[in-house]
């Protein structure tokens, strides 16, 4: 049920969704007073979505910072490789298709060819309301054996919905062969405080090493000021899932 809950929220909680509502919510009322209020509510959201600069500031603030290659100065035994990163339904099934999330992969990698991690932990099944039987860790799996990282090298998590169930698992499976201080934990860095949070609680405290960042240096230039920007709306769409993620799991008692 908190599975059904938390997708559905999430779908709600998206910047037009919230746009949306706001301006149906004007057209359907009768009230002149309340129409009024709900039609600056819904441009004044779409302008606060939309800008640049401000959600590039949230951004930058909810963000863990980059850790530099030079701050590891030890091999960690491995590097815990969350999923949400692969586009199903894409196209045809004979190959695996990454989103925007690349980072996730590509620095997984390049640790491990430098050193930097001895195994890679791919963690996450299927996060989808109905499920159509692909395991992104599998895939994932695929391509970094294609990349050149052997099979014994690699260990697989497909069995989880959801990054609760991912720390929960991950947990029981590296305990036998090594220590959380050990580890290595790879997300996006919008994602990493709440990953972060239900990996400890599920007693497996890991170093954090976020990628795939979306917010930039401060600029102050006309169009990231005043230009609305359809990026603006994506990076708030996935600040709003993260909060809304992060409080229901609090919520949940799963951080």
């Amino acid at each position: 049920m908190y599975f059904f809950l938390s997708k559905t929220l999430g779908y709600l909680v998206r910047p037009m969704v919230i746009v949306c509502i706001c301006f149906l919510a004007a057209w359907a009322t009768r009230n002149k007073r309340r129409r009024k209020l709900l039609f600056i509510a819904g441009f004044s959201l779409l302008f606060l979505f939309s800008n640049e600069f401000i959600a590039n500031e949230v951004m930058n603030a909810w963000e863990i910072k980059a850790v530099p290659f030079s701050s590891l100065d030890r091999t960690y035994t491995v590097g815990i490789l969350l999923c949400g990163t692969t586009r199903a339904e894409v196209g045809p099934p004979d190959r695996v298709y990454i989103g925007s999330a690349a980072d996730r992969i590509n620095h997984t990698l390049q640790l491990y060819k430098t050193g930097k991690i001895q195994k890679i932990m791919i963690a996450g099944g299927s996060g989808r309301l109905i499920d159509i039987g692909t395991r992104e860790a599998e895939d994932l799996k695929s391509l970094l054996q294609l990349m050149g990282v052997p099979e014994g090298d690699i260990f697989v998590e497909n069995k989880s919905r959801n990054t609760h169930e991912s720390a929960v698992l991950v947990a029981s499976i590296l305990q036998p062969m090594t220590r959380p201080g050990d580890c290595l934990l790879i997300t996006s860095a919008s994602h990493m405080r709440r990953s972060l949070a239900t990996f400890r609680k599920a007693g497996w405290a890991c170093k954090p090493f976020p990628v795939d960042f979306h917010g930039h240096v401060r600029k102050f230039d006309f169009d990231v000021l005043f230009i609305p920007k359809v990026e603006a709306v994506t990076w708030w769409q996935a600040i709003l899932k993260e909060w809304t993620g992060y409080i229901t799991y609090w919520i949940a008692g799963y951080i």
